[in-house]
C-alpha cells in the first residue's frame, strides 16, 4: 500500500508488495501547444491519436502488446494498467474502425492470463510493462510485454503484482463487449474466467455481503469491500448473465448490487465508499466515482441524485493563481476532484514523499468525464447541458495542458491524449493524480463524446 493505512477502496490504489510509486514529479506540464479556438469536433480524432501512439509505442518488441498508462514524465515507464487497457477496449469499440486495435488489446488480456508467471487460474495482475527501460536502481528491464520465457511481463519494480476485484470486473467488461461486438468465443471464455475468479475470491457472507476487495502482490486476500468494486461487478456479471444465458450470473450480480445499495444515504443524496471489514459503513472520504459509476450501472431512479451530490459538493475551478496549481497563467478549467477529502488536502504538505504539494482545486478530468457521460445517461432537464460544458473543460486541457510529453520516448501528435489532472491532486486514499496525459482520462472522454455505457449489463 501507498501512503497511510487507509482503505484502499479504489481500483487505483497500488495492492502489489514491494516499491510503492513516490517518483511522480510535476514537470513537463502546462506547455500550450495550440492556439485557441480549435474546433471540438477534432478533439475526439486527437484522443484516438493518443491511444494508438500509447498501444504502439514498442514496435521492436511484438505485436502481443498493451497501452502505455501515463506518458513517460510520469515516471512509471512502460508501465500498463489492466484497468487503463480495458478503458481503451471500450474506447476503441466506440470509436470509428476501432474494433482491429480493440481486438488486439483483448487478445493481450487473454495472453497475460494464460502466461502469468505464477497462476493459471484466470487473474490479471494490476499492470504489465509494455517496453524496455531502466528502473531507478540502475537494474535493466529489456523486455517487452512479452518476456524472453514467454511469461506476460509483470510490474514488479513499482509492486504491481496484486489483483483487484475492480480491474478483473473492467477487464472481463471489455472482455465482454468484445465477445459481443465479434462473436468469437475466446474473448467470452476469458471474460467467464475473471468472473469465476472474483467468485471465488471475493464473494463474501459478512454482513454487508458483496465481494471483497482482491488480494495483494502475495495472494493475501484484502479485507475490505468496495462500493466501486461492486458496481463494476453489476455491469460485469449482467453482460455476463445476458451473452452465456447462465442464471447464476443474474444471482451474483444481484449480490453485487445490494452491497452497492447498502451504501447509499439517503438524507445526503450519495453513495459511500464502502467497507473495511464487512461490517461497518466507512463514511469517509466520499469518492466521485461511486456517485457517477452507480448511476450508469443501476441506472434507478431512486439513487439518481448521486450526480447532483457529485457535481455540486465535488465541483472544482482550477486557476493559475490556486496554491499549487500548474495550470499556465490565463487558463482555466472546471470539472470535479476526485473524492471529498481532496477538497480538503493540505496544501503545505506533499501528497507522498517524493510529491508536490496540492491543488485543492485540481480537476480530475477522468472523474469529469464519468460525470459528463452519467449526465448524459440520466436525461434530466439541463443535464446534456452541463455535461458540454465539462466536455469542453476536458477539451481545453487536451489542447493546453501536458504539453512536450512522450511515450515510449517518442514525442506524441500534436495536442492528444487528456491529462489526469490539471494540477497535481491529493484523493484522499493515500495517492495523488498529476498532469500527465493517461489513457485512462482519454478513454473516458472518448466513452463521455460517444454517449457509451461501459457498465450498462
Amino acid at each position: 500500500m501507498t501512503g497511510s493505512p487507509r482503505p484502499p477502496l479504489s481500483r487505483r490504489t497500488l495492492i502489489g508488495t514491494g516499491l510503492a510509486v513516490t517518483v511522480l514529479a510535476a514537470t513537463g506540464t502546462g506547455t500550450a501547444q495550440a492556439a485557441q479556438g480549435t474546433s471540438a469536433p477534432s478533439a475526439p480524432r486527437r484522443a484516438r491519436a493518443f491511444l494508438a501512439a500509447a498501444m504502439d509505442a514498442y514496435p521492436d518488441h511484438g505485436t502481443i502488446r498493451l497501452t502505455q498508462s501515463y506518458t513517460d514524465q510520469a515516471g512509471l515507464f512502460s508501465t500498463a494498467f489492466t484497468y487503463d487497457n480495458a478503458l481503451a477496449i471500450l474506447a476503441h469499440l466506440a470509436s470509428p474502425a476501432g474494433q482491429s486495435r480493440a481486438a488486439a488489446l483483448g487478445d493481450a488480456l487473454l495472453y497475460a492470463q494464460a502466461h502469468d508467471p505464477v497462476y493459471d487460474d484466470g487473474r490479471l495482475r494490476q499492470a504489465y510493462n509494455v517496453g524496455p527501460y531502466t528502473f531507478y536502481d540502475g537494474s535493466p528491464q529489456p523486455d517487452g510485454f512479452v518476456k524472453a520465457d514467454g511469461t506476460a511481463n509483470v510490474g514488479t519494480q513499482f509492486g504491481f503484482t496484486g489483483t483487484a476485484v475492480g480491474d478483473m470486473a473492467w477487464a472481463g467488461i471489455a472482455l465482454s463487449a468484445l465477445a459481443g461486438r465479434t462473436g468469437e468465443r475466446r474473448f467470452l471464455t476469458g471474460a467467464v474466467r475473471i468472473g469465476e475468479w472474483i467468485e471465488r475470491v471475493g464473494r463474501t457472507d459478512e454482513p454487508l455481503g458483496g465481494y471483497k476487495f482482491g488480494v495483494d502482490g502475495a495472494d493475501q486476500r484484502l479485507p475490505f469491500t468496495s462500493t466501486e468494486h461492486n458496481t463494476d461487478l453489476v455491469g460485469l456479471f449482467g453482460r455476463l448473465a445476458r451473452l452465456t444465458g447462465d442464471k447464476v450470473w443474474r444471482e451474483r450480480r444481484a449480490r453485487a448490487r445490494a452491497f452497492v445499495e447498502k451504501m447509499w444515504e439517503p438524507s445526503g443524496g450519495f453513495f459511500y465508499t464502502g467497507s473495511n471489514d464487512g461490517v461497518t459503513i466507512n463514511k469517509s472520504p466520499i469518492p466521485e466515482d461511486t456517485q457517477t459509476w452507480t448511476q450508469l450501472a443501476l441506472a434507478s431512479p431512486a439513487h439518481s441524485r448521486s450526480l447532483d451530490w457529485a457535481a455540486t459538493e465535488l465541483a472544482v475551478l482550477d486557476t493559475a493563481d490556486r496554491p499549487n496549481s500548474t495550470v499556465p497563467a490565463g487558463q482555466s478549467y472546471a470539472g470535479v476532484t476526485f473524492s471529498s477529502a481532496s477538497l480538503l488536502a493540505n496544501e503545505g504538505a506533499p501528497i507522498a514523499d517524493g510529491q508536490p504539494r496540492p491543488d485543492r482545486n485540481g480537476v480530475w478530468f477522468e472523474g469529469t468525464a464519468h460525470l459528463a457521460l452519467a449526465l448524459r445517461h440520466r436525461g434530466h432537464t439541463g443535464d446534456e447541458k452541463r455535461a458540454r460544458r465539462l466536455l469542453g473543460s476536458i477539451e481545453r486541457a487536451q489542447d493546453h495542458l501536458g504539453g512536450a510529453q512522450t511515450v515510449g520516448g517518442t514525442t506524441l501528435p500534436a495536442r492528444s491524449g487528456v491529462v489526469s489532472a490539471s494540477s497535481p491532486l491529493d484523493t484522499g486514499f493515500g495517492f495523488g493524480y498529476y498532469p500527465y496525459r493517461h489513457t485512462g482520462a482519454t478513454a473516458w472522454y472518448l466513452l463521455a463524446t460517444a454517449r457509451a455505457n461501459p457498465l450498462r449489463g
